[in-house]
């Protein structure tokens, strides 16, 4: 009898040390989450949320948002599974961009939308290369993303494509023969769209004259003084948001005239703000011009001004930027991967991508060997800095 009593008081020893150890997590809640454990897959948004560009990384990632809400689950099987976007913020640097990276691989998402910002997605794509996670760049058009890389793809075009587009329309429709070119000293994006234009723009036999300025700079009066006094056709910025808002004010209150071109990070609600009465034209090459989709539109629209944090992220108002529309098909095409591989595991869907033939609202989506969105057609926007507007510019080609 004194040996039963003993076990049984060694067995009641052993379950009370083990409801020490706590209760089991709820579902979706694992101490050690897995690709498509508890039914829940999740997708990285490498996105700058703080930064030189951290308001146009808000905006692409509100495209992801207003995307997931519209099909916030994927059937794998004759199961349910629901999608979680889990957001890191790269800072607009490239120095932060490793950690954010390494963030969402610690995180075991199954693949990474992102980023907003060539340098960032340079600098973060061999840590998802090493994890073997497929990353879709959205707008980081900068060619040495993909180059090397096989897990790195794209769905917007690239500075090869935007700088012949943006040469094209300096010499045709602006009658440029002599151009200044303004960027920030070390930023890829910049010296990539600026590299680009001037191969094209010389060889259509106009001149450039290349200007640098240093990182996290808020004066930019010397540099547009002297844009005047080498008697330039026009300025060519492909700069952050920070930087292209500061042009735009002292652009204005020096009654500038000369025509400002800019690539698609000047595609932003701030920065229009900011050229609101400014003198000179203020031309941008972009993604994607409102009214393309009046039923996208209309969606969109609604789903911004639904939500105060959508609005504020927007920029305080509902014109259609297209990193979000750009951010919406990305969204859409790693899903349609998802869906066609059946799994969550990153090889399944690393394979299905390379398939990938998606219709989406900026066109249809297709990788070439590089990982490169084959795109052959870039938006053009004209500001109406009377009435803080965009106008539609049309579309151009290489070859227009």
């Amino acid at each position: 009898m004194k040996k039963i009593l003993a076990l049984l008081l060694a067995l009641v020893m052993v379950f009370a040390l083990a409801a020490c150890g706590g209760e089991p997590a709820p579902s979706g809640e694992s101490d050690a989450p897995q690709q498509g454990g508890d039914n829940v897959i999740k997708i990285g948004v490498f996105e700058p949320l703080t930064g030189a560009s951290g308001a146009g990384g808000k905006q692409e990632m509100l495209g992801m948002q207003y995307a997931h809400s519209l099909k916030p689950t994927v059937m794998i099987g004759d199961v349910e599974y629901t999608i979680e976007l889990v957001p890191a913020d790269n800072e607009s640097t490239a120095d932060a961009a490793p950690s954010a990276a390494a963030e969402l691989v610690s995180s075991e998402v199954s693949i990474v939308l992102g980023t907003y910002g060539s340098s960032a997605a340079i600098a973060a794509a061999p840590t998802f290369e090493q994890a073997q996670i497929p990353a879709i760049g959205v707008t980081c058009t900068n060619p040495q993303v993909t180059v090397g890389n096989n897990y790195y793809f794209r769905t917007c075009f690239i500075d090869p494509f935007q700088g012949t587009v943006l040469a094209n329309y300096a010499w045709d429709q602006l009658g440029a023969r002599k151009v200044y070119m303004l960027g920030c000293s070390g930023e890829e994006y910049d010296g990539g769209v600026k590299n680009y234009f001037e191969e094209a723009f010389t060889a259509l036999g106009g001149e450039v004259v290349d200007a640098n300025f240093p990182e996290n700079n808020a004066d930019f009066s010397s540099y547009l003084n002297s844009a005047v006094s080498e008697g330039v056709d026009a300025i060519l910025t492909p700069v952050a948001i920070q930087y292209s808002t500061a042009i735009m004010q002292q652009a204005k209150s020096m009654n500038l005239e000369i025509p400002i071109l800019g690539s698609d990070t000047l595609d932003n609600n701030a920065v229009l703000e900011a050229a609101q009465g400014l003198a000179a034209e203020f031309v941008v090459t972009t993604f994607y011009n409102e009214g393309g989709d009046p039923d996208f539109d209309a969606g969109f629209k609604e789903f911004i001004n639904s939500d105060s944090v959508n609005l504020e992220n927007n920029g305080g108002n509902d014109m259609i930027a297209a990193v979000s529309v750009m951010g919406y098909d990305a969204y859409n095409v790693a899903y349609d991967a998802i869906e066609r591989a059946q799994s969550a595991d990153p090889a399944d869907i690393y394979e299905a991508l390379k398939e990938t033939d998606w219709d989406g609202v900026t066109g249809n989506i297709q990788f070439d060997e590089e990982g490169d969105a084959i795109r052959d057609l870039a938006y053009i926007k004209i500001a109406d800095t009377a009435n803080n507007a965009w106008v539609n510019g049309g579309t151009q080609t290489v070859s227009e």
